[in-house]
């Protein structure tokens, strides 16, 4: 698999995950880590399906108790971080901290080997799409920071370098197969049903639409979005990846606005602005590596 083909293909988790709010939206009234054992849940075992065609992918799920590690502690801790700073702190100034995490990937990519150092192209990209995300938080509405709310914003900060990361390090064991996500995604939903259990109240979805949902939630954005992003990271350009992420919640809010649920605003135009233009300037690499911040170490 190419480069080329591998970044396009990471992309499309990012697609998907701009899909998560619309259906979140639509699943209802179910609590956060309820949700999570449900989605993980279905995407684990989209993966486990796959097996049926091809059974020796059942033993990509024997790994070392490190890589196990990575993947649950990717995947579940940057769930359960983001629903504590989700309930800590006011949403959008914990979504906005949780988002640092496209920039965080472009810097620590450069410290993985053979990448060739950090190049300014992805470094201003990244800069340019975390841009377009403060506007779009800013356009809902004024952000305040407030001291009551710090171990939110911790939980979120948290968030950021939990994935990022997870993201950068599934890089350094890319001979692991994309197999073991299923793995973590079921290990996920076993955290989940146990937090849930210890901390919710059990809602279950009302009626068709939802329960239509929440399938649609475990079979993409909480499914086949993570098999994506694992085989974009190992293969990919993550950089590039990194920049690009910071499309997912502009185009989160596009949809919202055409299913509805939102409204067109001014700061919405300008975001996909600066996305846009960050996307250009960090595809602007050439080949001369005149764009290399040298690493001097």
């Amino acid at each position: 698999m190419t480069t080329r083909n591998a970044t396009l293909i990471g992309s499309g988790a990012i697609g998907l995950w701009s899909l998560l709010a619309l259906f979140t939206a639509a699943s209802g009234a179910v609590p956060p880590f309820q949700l999570a054992a449900m989605t993980f849940l279905v995407g684990g075992l989209l993966g486990c399906a796959s097996w049926i065609v091809r059974p020796a992918g059942l033993a990509a799920l024997r790994q070392p108790p490190a890589v196990w590690a990575l993947g649950i502690v990717g995947l579940f801790g940057y769930h359960a971080l983001y629903f504590a700073a989700l309930r800590l702190a006011p949403p959008a100034e914990a979504g906005l901290i949780s988002y640092l995490w496209p920039l965080l990937i472009v810097l620590f990519s450069a410290l993985l080997p053979g990448e060739g150092g950090l190049r300014a192209a992805h470094l201003a990209g990244a800069l340019l799409g975390l841009a377009g995300v403060v506007t779009l938080f800013l356009g809902r509405g004024s952000l305040s920071f407030e001291a009551a709310a710090l171990p939110g914003y911790a939980a979120a900060a948290a968030c950021a370098f939990l994935w990022s990361g997870y993201s950068v390090l599934s890089r350094r064991v890319g001979a692991v197969p994309t197999d073991a996500v299923a793995g973590f995604c079921l290990a996920t939903a076993a955290l989940s049903l146990a937090c849930h259990v210890a901390f919710e109240p059990t809602v279950w979805p009302q009626g068709a639409a939802q329960w239509a949902a929440v399938a649609a939630l475990g079979l993409g954005p909480v499914g086949a979005a993570f098999y994506l992003w694992d085989i974009g990271v190992k293969r990919g350009d993550i950089r590039l990846l990194g920049v690009g992420s910071y499309a997912a919640p502009v185009l989160s809010t596009l949809i919202l606005v055409a299913a509805g649920y939102a409204p067109a605003t001014w700061s919405l135009a300008l975001a996909c602005g600066f996305i846009v233009a960050g996307a250009v300037v960090a595809t602007s690499v050439g080949s001369s590596g005149a764009m290399t911040i040298e690493n001097n170490d």
